[in-house]
């Protein structure tokens, strides 16, 4: 485990990381533990070593807020290379299979990617972290082992296709759910076109309301801390743990109820006008995130998260 950087307060809040090619999930949130000088760090949504993209980091108690995020929908850009299956459904692994598609035409794509598009079923690939008895996919791929997985249900609400940069080769831009393997979604297209299908180049450009163009790479954050250790200021590279929640619906609360949520009492939905199905921001007078609530079968929202202390 990396030690925190120099000594500093603590900080709470998200980070929207661009991250590279070549470094894990779990890489990532080492390197912001050193940057930030803060042990509590985890993320939303791992991210292949291969892929590049959109990684949001929670540093300190923010990290409790990262459930809400994990399960946003999230866009991907990428390109799928027909004629070639692999062991992994991407460009890391060996190929398994050749097929001869060069009759294939862009039309002949959209029309198979619009079979793979509302909700469908998906069957994990083994290169996955989805756990199977206990183990964990990938684990077991390591080994040579492969095992039956039953198919997830996920939603694919786009799947656009259009020519690539070579013969052969389609770039595709897909918005889905939580949980859905676009490597998967490209040797599925393959097989529906006759044939078979890897994917490469994958890049996230968006989590929910979070994108690329907000995203920094880990340099660009290196070098935010080290202004921000100088005193220099510096880039405000976290967002607050109100503006991490920015995609929820937000209740904005007197002193009087920012007590009875610090106490993590249960609170009337009514009286507070906390419109919609939730969860709800919990937002004092000064613009900080409170807590989280989510709904009851009843009028009385309970806390899920509470920050205030």
């Amino acid at each position: 485990m990396s030690a925190p950087g120099p000594s500093r307060a603590a900080t709470t809040g998200l980070v929207v990381v661009d991250k590279e090619p070549g470094w894990t999930s779990h890489d990532v949130v080492a390197r912001c533990r050193r940057i930030f000088g803060q042990r509590r760090v985890g993320h939303a949504g791992t991210l292949d070593p291969d892929a590049t993209g959109v990684l949001l980091v929670g540093l300190g108690r923010a990290t409790r807020l990262l459930r809400f995020l994990s399960a946003l929908e999230k866009t991907y850009t990428a390109e799928v290379v027909l004629g070639a299956a692999t062991s992994t459904l991407d460009a890391s692994g060996e190929v398994t299979a050749r097929f001869e598609m060069g009759s294939v035409s862009v039309a002949d794509a959209r029309a198979a990617a619009a079979l793979l598009t509302g909700d469908i079923e998906q069957v994990p690939p083994m290169v996955s972290a989805v756990k199977i008895g206990g183990q964990r996919l990938h684990v077991l791929a390591r080994q040579g082992i492969e095992v039956e997985r039953p198919a997830r249900p996920v939603h694919v609400s786009r799947f656009d296709v259009a020519e690539g940069p070579e013969p052969g080769v389609l770039a595709v831009e897909v918005d889905c759910s939580s949980g859905t393997y676009v490597r998967t979604l490209a040797a599925d297209l393959g097989a529906l076109l006759g044939g078979g299908a890897h994917l490469r180049n994958l890049r996230r450009t968006r989590i929910g309301t979070f994108t690329e163009s907000e995203a920094r790479t880990l340099a660009e954050l290196e070098s935010a801390g080290e202004a921000a250790l100088a005193g220099d200021g510096g880039p405000d590279a976290v967002l607050t743990p109100a503006q991490a929640m920015r995609g929820l619906d937000r209740v904005n609360v007197n002193d009087e109820v920012a007590t009875l949520i610090g106490r993590g009492n249960p609170l009337d939905r009514v009286s507070l006008g906390a419109l919609g199905p939730g969860p709800w921001a919990m937002v004092d007078g000064r613009g900080r995130l409170l807590a989280v609530y989510e709904a009851t079968e009843t009028d009385r929202i309970r806390p899920a998260v509470v920050l205030a202390e």
